[in-house]
């Protein structure tokens, strides 16, 4: 039975970006791995006991109909469809594009595309969030084991300190490949969306809508032109939305292969070291903890979980139950037609507001749970002498990394999500001031839908921006495991070679 307290703590839950914890699964030294002469006493022994990257599946049944539909939306398939769609407007358009009711559709069905984009792009960036710093706490749980072990071999003085030229030609044989690489249709959608997140083309976008303006005046301001580049931005919206959703979850998917080829580097180690050490004690629990923010940020992430929960997409099928109902009443006139694309053009533009404050606050969160992975791995390798790795940076000193980042702290800084909710309030003033004609419903339909484009762009540079860092991260978090493994590798080659001569004294 719900209580008032029970009831509040579910209204307070959103927007809490709480601890998070994760442990490594403990590799399990077997008996073949002891003596490598006899097989295995136990037949429910793994074949295998290298664990790679795995991630957290979702306990309750509805997330994980909504993570799957999240990923539906962002494959090639829904992307070509929305290729397609594009296309067939276009043709379509050589017919019925002089007609304001065939602008009106199109604007209509781009902002319910781009406000059902909105929330599963916000779900595909929380739920990116949320296994990034699993993983994070995951690799630091194994490295606290690997340094415990280390530690205690060290403190055994029965092994010598290897030199260290040796470590770049020791690599062990499952794992001397390089970091998988993408086929040739992934190098190409990466190089597009470099071009389509630059800062030029983002100064080409603001080029052509200072052009239309021009336009304006010999246009006489009229309601046709105004469509002329709704109808424009529409088709750009939709095409970025489409784009970014596929983009992210290829690069998610690449991640993930990365992950798992250092999981199993990781994990190698792991086993290696418990063989030796004869170390039984499990990988212990990580926590991260909740990162700080004040009540305005607390506010935007409260509005971004429910909109990631994709409770603003059952919303808009209500509004658009509504919309058809009070058809027959508007007679099915311009103005009807508007009100949809007018509702979600303004919900969408403050969307985009909010999209962008996420993304930089949650890929600054990601960045300092890999920090600490980075300073657990350099512990480790101080304790041990093994010389740091030459690390890849992500190059900041080219001019569009400098704009584009500083445009993109700009665009998500909570001032400008505040002046998006006053834009908003804004044009629903003006529009209402003009009675709700067509002309006052265009005026909340084409200023949104040309801030959100460009803040779509801005998705990408951000997107593009992050995606660099985290490749770089994966690489160095590689090449350090490489070197540990190499190490351990040498440390079991020093204990056998002690072994024989051992026993060759004893003989």
């Amino acid at each position: 039975m719900f209580t008032f307290k029970k009831v509040m703590i579910v209204l307070r839950a959103p927007g809490a970006k709480g601890a998070i914890e994760a442990v490594a699964p403990t590799q399990r030294v077997l008996s073949r791995d002891l003596d490598k002469t006899k097989p295995s006493q136990n037949e429910s022994d793994p074949v295998e006991n290298v664990t790679g990257f795995s991630p957290q599946t979702k306990k309750r049944r509805l997330d994980r109909w909504l993570d799957g539909f999240v990923r539906l939306s962002g494959s090639e398939a829904a992307f070509i469809v929305i290729l397609l769609g594009l296309l067939a407007w276009a043709f379509l358009g050589i017919s019925f594009g002089q007609a304001p009711e065939w602008a009106i559709l199109i604007s209509d069905i781009q902002a319910i595309v781009s406000y059902i984009y909105d929330s599963l792009l916000m779900r595909q960036q929380l739920n990116s969030y949320d296994q990034l710093i699993r993983t994070s706490a995951s690799l630091r749980s194994r490295s606290l084991s690997q340094q415990a072990m280390l530690r205690a071999i060290l403190r055994s003085g029965r092994y010598k300190t290897i030199d260290p030229t040796h470590f770049e030609s020791q690599r062990h044989g499952e794992f001397t490949a390089a970091l998988p690489t993408e086929n040739l249709v992934g190098r190409i959608s990466t190089l597009f969306s470099y071009v389509l997140g630059h800062i030029v083309t983002v100064a080409f976008f603001w080029v052509g809508i200072f052009v239309w303006i021009g336009f304006g005046h010999s246009m006489g301001w009229s309601n046709t032109w105004q469509l002329y580049i709704n109808s424009a931005t529409s088709a750009l919206m939709v095409f970025i939305f489409s784009f970014l959703a596929n983009i992210r979850e290829r690069h998610a998917a690449y991640m993930e292969r990365c992950l798992n080829v250092i999981f199993e580097v990781d994990s190698t180690i792991e086993l290696k070291l418990r063989t030796i050490t004869g170390y039984v004690i499990p990988n212990p629990t990580v926590i991260v903890p909740a990162p700080k923010m004040g009540r305005i940020q607390r506010c935007i992430f409260y509005y971004a979980d429910i909109i990631g929960t994709l409770v603003g997409i059952a919303i808009l099928i209500v509004v658009i139950v509504v919309w058809v109902c009070i058809g027959p009443a508007m007679e099915f006139n311009s103005n009807w037609w508007l009100l949809i694309g007018t509702y979600a053009g303004l919900v969408g533009l403050n969307d985009g507001f909010v999209l962008r404050n996420v993304q930089a606050c949650l890929n600054d969160y990601e960045s300092n749970a890999f920090d600490g992975v980075s300073l657990q791995d350099k512990s480790i390798m101080m304790d041990t002498g093994i010389p740091e790795v030459e690390a890849e940076q992500v190059r900041m000193n080219q001019l569009n990394y400098r704009l584009s980042n500083r445009m993109g702290i700009v665009c998500a800084s909570e001032i400008t999500v505040i002046l998006g909710a006053v834009l908003v309030i804004s044009l629903v003033i003006g529009s209402s001031a003009m009675k709700w004609t067509e002309t006052g419903q265009l005026l909340c339909n084409v200023p949104p839908s040309i801030i959100e484009s460009f803040f779509m762009m801005i998705l990408i540079t951000g997107h593009n921006i992050s995606d660099a860092q985290r490749r770089v991260d994966l690489h160095n978090m590689y090449q350090r495991r490489m070197r540990l493994l190499s190490y351990v590798d040498r440390l079991e080659e020093v204990e056998v070679v002690k072994a024989v001569e051992s026993k060759a004294n004893l003989d």
